[in-house]
């Protein structure tokens, strides 16, 4: 029998583990991540290694740096809106039947401002691209297949494609019915 008694963290944190594992006065042990802690060996930095294969300190900084390049990337993105704004509606242009434009140049200003940054605008056309040069169904559904979306952005251009293409609706149901 061990001499710790397992605890099951109440938390997703690994600083506040390591409170809680600290936080008894017998000998306990939790598993975190597939990796144990113990009470009476583990430190912070130590538990930190375990886990993540950094000190805290090293995390920390790690952290720090990822999230100011996001803020970084992000910077960039907004400060280019305008200009692909420009890109994206001649790209529609040149593949939406004309009755589309207008509709096309209010919806990606919308788009590149979103969650996906506008990666929706370019799956969009290249799926409506084949379905207007009379593609088989099937090979456009393996086009939307391969370009790895989630399930959120998977509805997403299947929308997109139902409101920018003649072929849209049946596009969408012939998606849903072969999921």
């Amino acid at each position: 029998m061990s001499k710790y008694r397992e605890i099951k963290f109440k938390t997703w944190n690994i600083d506040s583990a390591f409170k809680e594992l600290q936080g008894h006065t017998d000998l306990v042990c939790g598993s975190w991540n597939g990796h144990m802690l113990y009470s009476d060996i583990d430190d912070l930095s130590s538990a930190y290694v375990k886990i993540t294969g950094k000190t805290k300190v090293e995390f920390d900084e790690h952290s720090r740096k990822i999230q100011a390049d996001y803020v970084e990337r992000e910077r960039k993105h907004n400060e280019a809106i305008p200009e692909l704004t420009k890109e994206w509606i001649e790209k529609g242009n040149a593949i939406l039947d004309e009755k589309y434009h207008e509709l096309w140049a209010k919806c990606v200003p919308i788009r590149l401002s979103d969650l996906y940054q506008g990666m929706e605008l370019g799956n969009c056309l290249d799926i409506v691209k084949e379905l207007n040069s009379n593609c088989a169904l099937n090979a456009a559904k393996k086009i939307i297949n391969n370009q790895g979306h989630s399930g959120m952005s998977h509805s997403l251009v299947c929308s997109m494609v139902k409101s920018f293409c003649d072929r849209g609706e049946e596009f969408a149901n012939y998606v849903s019915k072969t999921q």
